[in-house]
C-alpha cells in the first residue's frame, strides 16, 4: 500500500455563533462541517423539508387513496438490504395505521431473481392477486417489470432513490428525488426516507378529506416509524446532510427514551448495546449487519418479520436467527478476503503495476458477500474494486465499491457505451453498484474498467488520505469530552465522527480476540497514559516490540467495563515513527 497521507481540516473562521454555544473543541468540529450555529444542526421535525416539492408524490397519493377507499390488495416489493427492509416495514405499518385493506410484501430472493421489480418477480407477485404494487428502495430501472405488471392490469407506484437510467418505467407514479425534474433538494434521501415522505403526504391528504374521523380511526402518529427511518438511513450510508440528520436524530431520540418497536429492541439486545446510549454508528456496525445477513445468505423476510413483529419474544427469536446468520456471514467473508488477498499476491504486481480499477473473481465466492469483500479490498488498495461471484447460465454477478472521485455507476455506464454487449445489467450510485456480465467476458471487462478509471482519475487520486480534526492536548483527552462527542451527533457519511491524530509513546501492545491490538499510549506533553484498541490490525506488522513511538489516527470513545467508564482511543490508523 502507498503511504497514508494525514491531512488536517483547516481552522474555521472566528466569530461564529457556535463558539459561544458549546465546548471549544466541539465548536471547532461543528464549524469545520459547515455548522456556524446550533440551529443548523438538524434537531426539530418542523425543520424537515416539505413533501410538496417531491416530484410524483401527488400522483402517488391519489392512487393510494383509491386503493384505501376500495380496500384494494396492496403488495410492497422491497429490496434485500437494510434500507429495503426498513422501507418495507415503514410502508406496511403506515398503510395499516391509515386503514388500508390487505397489505403484504414480497422481497426478491437475490440468488433466484436478482434485484428490483423484474418481469419474473411480477409473475411471482401476480400469484397473490395484488391490485397495486409499490416498490420501495428499487424500481427506477425496472422498465420491463413495470410494463409486465401494467399488461396484467396492475398499477405500480415506484418509490426509489437510485439514479435513473435513460428510460424511466411507465408507472402510474414515480417518487424519486433523483429523477429528472424533481425539485426536492435533499437528493441524498434513501429509500426508507422516500417512502416515509410518501406516507406523510398520504396522511395529510386523508386528514383533509376527513378520512380518519369518518371511519373512527385514530390519527396516525408517523413518528413511531422514525426508529426504522433512522436505521435505514444510516445503514445505506447516504450523506447525513440537514434533512437526513434530522430524521436520524429524531429516531435515536425515541430509542433513547425507550420508544422503539420490539424488533429494534431485539436487535439492540442481541448486539449487546444499551438503547439509552445508542449511536448512529451502532446502527451501521451492529444492527444493520445482522439485518443484511438475512438478505445476503437466506431471505430478507426474516429481517422484515423481525421489524414488523408486535411481540418482543418472537422478535428476540428472529433476532437470534439474524445473529447466527451474521456470524456465518463473517466467517464466509473472512475466507473470501483471504482468498482475494492470495489472488492479489499471486499477481506479483508492485503497487505501481496494480490495475487502477480492480475486478476479481473466484468461482467459490458467495453472491451475498461480494459487496463486503469489494469494500474490504477497496479499503486495502484504495482504488475502485469489483468482486464477482458465479451466477446462472454462464453469467457472473459483480458488486462494486469505489473511492472519492470515481462515480462507479457512471463509470459502468461509460463502459457500456464503449462496449454495448459487455454489461448485461448494471445499476447503482456513486460509491456502490451491481452488475452482471458473461463469465467469458471477464478479461475484457477487467481491461475496460482499468481504462475507464485511468480516464477519470490521476495517480494523486489513488493516494490514500485521511482527514482529521487535528491534535488533542493531553488535558483534552478526557471522559467528559468523549461523552460530549458521543452525544453531539448523529455522525455519519458527509458529517463524519470527529477523528484526531497525534504522536504517542507506545507503552504496551498485545493481541486480544485474535485480530485486535490492545494498546497503552502516553501523550508526551502531559504524560497521560491512555488505553487504545486497534480492531482488525495487520498481524504481519503488529505487535512489534521494536516500535516505541507511533502516530495515531483515532476517535475518542467511552469504554465501559464492569460498570466503570474510562476514556479510550479507537485507533483507525497506527503508523510507526
Amino acid at each position: 500500500m502507498k503511504t497514508l497521507i494525514i491531512q488536517r481540516r483547516p481552522e474555521p473562521a472566528a466569530g461564529l455563533a457556535i463558539e459561544q454555544q458549546t465546548d471549544p473543541v466541539l465548536a471547532r468540529i461543528y464549524a469545520s462541517r459547515g455548522i456556524s450555529d446550533q440551529a443548523e444542526l438538524g434537531r426539530n421535525l418542523k425543520e424537515l423539508l416539505p413533501y410538496n416539492s417531491m416530484k410524483g408524490i401527488d400522483a402517488a397519493v391519489e392512487r393510494l387513496i383509491v386503493a384505501l377507499e376500495q380496500q384494494q390488495r396492496i403488495l410492497i416489493v422491497g429490496d434485500f438490504d437494510c434500507d429495503g427492509a426498513t422501507s418495507t416495514a415503514v410502508a406496511i405499518e403506515a398503510l395499516r395505521m391509515m386503514g388500508a385493506g390487505p397489505v403484504d410484501y414480497l422481497v426478491p430472493n437475490r440468488f433466484e431473481y436478482g434485484y428490483g421489480l423484474s418481469p419474473e418477480i411480477v409473475d411471482v407477485a401476480l400469484t397473490q392477486q395484488p391490485q397495486l404494487l409499490i416498490t420501495v428502495d428499487n424500481g427506477i430501472s425496472s422498465v420491463d417489470g413495470v410494463a409486465r405488471a401494467t399488461e396484467q392490469g396492475v398499477d405500480v407506484i415506484v418509490t426509489d432513490h437510485h439514479l435513473p437510467g435513460q428510460q424511466l418505467p411507465d408507472a402510474c407514479a414515480i417518487v424519486n428525488p433523483n429523477q429528472p425534474g424533481c425539485e426536492f433538494s435533499a437528493r441524498s434521501t434513501c429509500g426508507v426516507g422516500v417512502i416515509f415522505y410518501v406516507m406523510i403526504a398520504l396522511r395529510r391528504a386523508l386528514q383533509q378529506r376527513g378520512w380518519f374521523d369518518q371511519r373512527g380511526l385514530a390519527q396516525p402518529n408517523l413518528g413511531v416509524l422514525l426508529d426504522l427511518v433512522a436505521l435505514g438511513t444510516v445503514a445505506d450510508v447516504v450523506p447525513l446532510e440537514h434533512n437526513n440528520r434530522t430524521l436520524v436524530y429524531q429516531g435515536l431520540k425515541r430509542i433513547h427514551a425507550g420508544c422503539m418497536r420490539p424488533g429494534i429492541q431485539a436487535l439492540i439486545e442481541i448486539s449487546g448495546r444499551d438503547p439509552r446510549k445508542l449511536t448512529a454508528a451502532d446502527f451501521g456496525f451492529a444492527l444493520a449487519p445482522r439485518l443484511n445477513a438475512a438478505g445476503r445468505l437466506e431471505d430478507m423476510s426474516i429481517g422484515i418479520e423481525c421489524l414488523l413483529s408486535p411481540d418482543l419474544d418472537y422478535a428476540r427469536d428472529l433476532a437470534g436467527t439474524l445473529d447466527e446468520l451474521n456470524k456465518e456471514r463473517r466467517q464466509i467473508e473472512q475466507e473470501m478476503q483471504q482468498q482475494a488477498l492470495t489472488l492479489l499476491n499471486q499477481l506479483e504486481l508492485s503497487e505501481d503495476a496494480l490495475p487502477w480499477g480492480l475486478a476479481l473473481y473466484d468461482q467459490s465466492w458467495h453472491q451475498g458477500v461480494i459487496g463486503i469483500l469489494a469494500s474490504r479490498i477497496k479499503d486495502r488498495v484504495h482504488r475502485p474494486v469489483i468482486a464477482f461471484a458465479p451466477g446462472d447460465d454462464g453469467e457472473i454477478k459483480g458488486s462494486a465499491r469505489s473511492i472519492a472521485g470515481f462515480h462507479i455507476r457512471d463509470g459502468l455506464d461509460a463502459i457500456a457505451a464503449r462496449h454495448p454487449q459487455l454489461l448485461r445489467k448494471f445499476g447503482g450510485h456513486a460509491m456502490a453498484a451491481g452488475l452482471t456480465i458473461a463469465a467469458d467476458s471477464l478479461a475484457l471487462f477487467q481491461q475496460a474498467l482499468d481504462e475507464e478509471v485511468h480516464r477519470q482519475l490521476s495517480d494523486d487520486d489513488l493516494q490514500q488520505r485521511v482527514l482529521t480534526d487535528g491534535v488533542l492536548r493531553g488535558d483534552q483527552i478526557n471522559l467528559e469530552l468523549a461523552r460530549l462527542l458521543r452525544e453531539s451527533g448523529p455522525w455519519g457519511h458527509h458529517f463524519p465522527e470527529p477523528l484526531f491524530d497525534g504522536e504517542f509513546s507506545l507503552l504496551q501492545q498485545r493481541i486480544v480476540g485474535q485480530r485486535h491490538l490492545k494498546l497503552v499510549l502516553m501523550e508526551p506533553d502531559s504524560g497521560l497514559a491512555v488505553d487504545g484498541i486497534h480492531f482488525n490490525c495487520d498481524l504481519d506488522c503488529w505487535p512489534n516490540e521494536n516500535i516505541n513511538r507511533v502516530r495515531v489516527v483515532y476517535r475518542l470513545d467511552v469504554n465501559e467495563f464492569r460498570g466503570r467508564q474510562s476514556v479510550q482511543l479507537m485507533v483507525e490508523h497506527l503508523l510507526p515513527l
